[in-house]
């Protein structure tokens, strides 16, 4: 099978790793990179010197000889781009998030419908050794019951200018705890404060509320002292406690739980029992995630991470501004779609 000739729209901050992951990748070849800045262009061209830079990408999209692109420019340029490689037939990657509205993600998932063509959302964390393993953990139900979920994703930095921490941050933990559950939430909550910058929240609290009962929650700062990449999983057997901060043990298995308790005997049985940590395979989960997108494509195969996937997790951050600008307020998760300031 002939290689998937991809080219990559955006050399910004995480272009270059596309482009690097993608000549890395079995059966993929980066053929192409457009950005509208030469400065931006000139390591990629250093680096890969067989590989085509533009700063118009329109050459891009009309060049029979590129099958698929990789977007990975601001969110807001998102729909365009997609829906411009899909009319020219080109399959299609967009990094997180799908777009910045329900609207715009619900139009490229049925621009990618019309087109008969792949569309993958860069969830890279789906992809993610230690993630996959967890979420194996409760399919095999060795932790029972979900009942809540805890997350923590925090650092001192980096603040944006031009969206909040929710959505820059939130993204991977929505993104993880759908995969994990694999529902959707009823409802969203969220209450956030703006330290930093007017009207951009640094600090962010979310909650998301699913059928099974289960609830999820999230701290997304860019304000704190230290890097914190948890995620802690309570089952009604087991609990596990995800770490992506570590080099080794990034999950870990605890026995504990309750037993019993009886009020009318004052009387409390706790279990204490093992703590293990499951072998996680040692692999980028970027290249995981382009490995796939190849396989998908060349497979006609529905990513991991699909366009529906990834509307999803939009309509969960939509719901979360609702919130915030409703004094955090619940609200629910499938309500129509409006215009939320970001």
């Amino acid at each position: 099978m002939k290689p998937l000739r991809v080219a990559v729209i955006g050399a910004g901050y995480w272009g270059p790793n596309l482009v690097r992951n993608l000549s890395e990748a079995p059966g993929a070849e980066p053929v192409a990179v457009a950005d509208l800045s030469e400065e931006r262009l000139d390591p990629i061209r250093k680096r890969f010197p067989a590989i085509r830079t533009t700063t118009d990408h329109r050459t891009v999209f009309a060049d029979r000889d590129v099958d698929a692109v990789a977007i990975a420019t601001p969110v807001g340029t998102h729909r365009k781009l997609a829906e411009e490689a899909f009319a020219a037939g080109k399959h299609v990657f967009v990094e997180k998030p799908l777009a910045g509205t329900s609207t715009d993600a619900e139009a490229i998932v049925r621009a990618a419908e019309r087109a008969g063509r792949t569309l993958m959302v860069g969830h890279t964390f789906v992809y993610n050794p230690a993630v996959v393993t967890v979420r194996g953990l409760i399919e095999s139900g060795e932790l029972g019951r979900v009942n809540y979920i805890d997350s923590q994703r925090v650092n001192l930095g980096l603040h944006q200018f031009d969206t909040n921490v929710l959505w820059d941050l939130g993204p991977h933990d929505v993104s993880i705890t759908l995969y994990w559950l694999n529902e959707e939430p009823q409802w969203v909550q969220s209450v956030g404060a703006c330290y930093v910058q007017p009207d951009i929240e640094d600090v962010v609290f979310l909650t998301m509320g699913f059928p099974s009962g289960a609830i999820a929650h999230a701290h997304l700062s860019w304000l704190a002292p230290s890097k914190l990449r948890t995620m802690t999983v309570i089952g009604s057997k087991q609990m596990a406690v995800y770490d992506d901060v570590q080099a080794v043990e990034r999950v870990k298995v605890y026995d504990f739980g309750v037993e019993s308790l009886s009020s009318e005997e004052l009387r409390r049985s706790y279990r204490a029992g093992d703590i293990r940590s499951p072998r996680v395979p040692i692999t980028e989960a970027l290249q995981v995630e382009m490995r796939h997108f190849v396989e998908c494509v060349q497979g006609g195969k529905k990513p991991r991470s699909d366009g529906e996937a990834g509307l999803r997790v939009v309509r969960v951050l939509e719901a979360g501004m609702r919130s915030l600008r409703s004094g955090g307020a619940r609200v629910p998760y499938a309500a129509p779609a409006e215009a939320v300031a970001r």
